[in-house]
């Protein structure tokens, strides 16, 4: 070996800014093997030859291919073959792209979702008017004391779903038009989920008609929530409004926010229209 120029794997890690323990991967991978590892102390030393393959494998790294691809590639050094591993791979990175982007909007979501809560103006009642909601809902009696009580339903509305989809903000329940005529506050009849326009949902998604609601937000959880929907009641009669549906009650802080309840948000809107009025004789 004395007319080569050899170097230990010490300094061809520091030429090349990797580990002694990446240099070893590879060589254990079969894509880079020393050029001569000595019997006796076993170090192993690289020459110039192993540079060129060590250029290759670091490029292609960089562009993301996996090992597995590289040393394909490195066994059979065709144009053809490295054509087909890059087109893969950019068909790769595209959908990574996607994802990324749907990852991205997903976060703003929460963020504004988030900011609204923080900004929310309390125990004042108003209407706003709602573009058409995606749901999922789904029939279940219950009377939440905490929001430990809305996990089992949460889970049947999540099962079957391949991507997490439940997240503060997304998760209400509603009281169907007839109690809320009746007034009864306490007791619960549906379990909802909204959709982000991203969301895929595998199942049964409505859209609800865009609106106009009554809202009005307060601090504290579902237990507080009769007090609330008393005084929208009375709000709409004073206005000559009637609800037109369900109820939508959310919490957008709660536990899963913020350990603090004197910093918990409730959302209570309920679709309106007006009273129908008697023609005249």
């Amino acid at each position: 070996m004395a007319d080569k120029q050899l170097f230990k794997i010490g300094e061809v890690a520091r030429m090349y800014h990797l580990s002694l323990g990446i240099l070893r991967h590879y060589e254990k991978e079969g894509l880079l093997a020393p050029e001569y590892t000595d019997p006796e102390t076993g170090y192993r030393y690289y020459s110039t030859r192993q540079f060129e393959v060590l250029n290759t494998i670091r490029y292609l790294r960089m562009l993301d291919l996996p090992l597995a691809d590289i040393k394909e590639y490195m066994q059979n050094r065709k144009i053809p073959v490295i054509e087909e591993k890059l087109r893969h791979q950019k068909a790769l990175i595209q959908q990574k792209k996607r994802e990324l982007e749907l990852i991205e909007r997903k976060i703003d979501h929460r963020l504004q979702h988030i900011e609204d809560a923080k900004d929310s103006v309390l125990d004042q009642i108003s209407l706003v008017s709602l573009p058409p909601l995606r749901m999922v809902r789904i029939r279940d009696s219950l009377q939440p004391k905490t929001y430990l009580d809305l996990e089992f339903p949460i889970r049947r509305l999540q099962e079957e779903q391949p991507d997490a989809l439940v997240f503060l903000g997304k998760v209400g329940i509603g009281i169907p038009k007839e109690k809320l005529e009746q007034k009864c506050f306490s007791q619960y009849d549906l379990v909802f989920l909204l959709l982000d326009e991203e969301d895929e949902y595998y199942g049964h998604v409505e859209t609800l008609p865009s609106s106009l609601y009554a809202m009005i937000r307060f601090r504290g959880s579902h237990q507080e929530a009769p007090v609330y929907y008393q005084k929208l009641i009375n709000f709409l009669a004073l206005h000559q409004w009637e609800a037109a549906g369900f109820s939508q009650e959310i919490t957008l802080i709660d536990n899963g926010m913020t350990s603090d309840p004197e910093k918990f948000v409730t959302e209570i809107r309920i679709p309106v229209r007006a009273l129908a009025r008697c023609p005249r004789n």
